[in-house]
């Protein structure tokens, strides 16, 4: 079955659409608030097939990144009741409760750590404003760390270019199983 090669071909003309810059920043901007799949999965492909745009598209991902993080800090700052639904709905409580924790013991090092990580970015902009951190230094942190954590995944990927991308293209299916039997047991370990 090769599916992964077929998601990873469809990525790649996805990464070359004429609106491929406004997907990308759409898909940060939502990914900061509620959206599952990190923006890098369009950052990386677009990055590869036009490496002197990497840092315009990694500019876009931050930006979009930390406006959607404010979006985020005010669910958490204003609505509470809906923000608590939301985490049971979606599963993220065991996230929830240990970026509480964090909060607690490290303030805004936090948010610097979940920017650069790929820890579900969301749990943690939604808890900032659960926690009422300061504003203007949560959304400076935010940049810096969502800045740098783009440009270097852009750059990389640039880096690689379209060879890396045949060098991909030719691993992905392993590349993509070895992954799922990964999460599955690691789904039965941490269980």
């Amino acid at each position: 079955m090769k599916i992964f090669s077929a998601m990873y071909d469809k990525t790649m003309i996805w990464s070359k659409h004429r609106y491929a810059t406004f997907f990308l920043s759409f898909t940060s901007f939502i990914e900061a608030i509620f959206f599952p799949i990190p923006p890098d999965v369009m950052l990386i492909p677009m990055s590869m097939s036009k490496p002197q745009s990497a840092f315009r598209f990694a500019l876009y991902t931050a930006v979009a990144s930390v406006l959607g993080g404010a979006v985020g800090y005010g669910l958490g700052y204003y609505a509470l009741d809906f923000v608590q639904h939301y985490i049971q709905q979606f599963g993220y409580q065991q996230h929830w409760d240990t970026a509480i924790s964090w909060f607690e013991q490290w303030g805004i090092l936090v948010v610097f750590v979940a920017g650069f990580s790929p820890i579900p970015y969301k749990v943690f902009t939604i808890c900032a404003g659960v926690m009422q951190m300061a504003f203007l230094p949560f959304l400076l942190t935010a940049f810096i760390s969502r800045a740098a954590r783009f440009l270097l995944v852009a750059k990389l990927a640039a880096w690689g270019g379209e060879k890396f991308a045949d060098k991909l293209r030719r691993s992905i299916e392993l590349i993509g199983w070895s992954v799922v039997a990964l999460a599955v047991l690691a789904y039965f370990i941490l269980r």
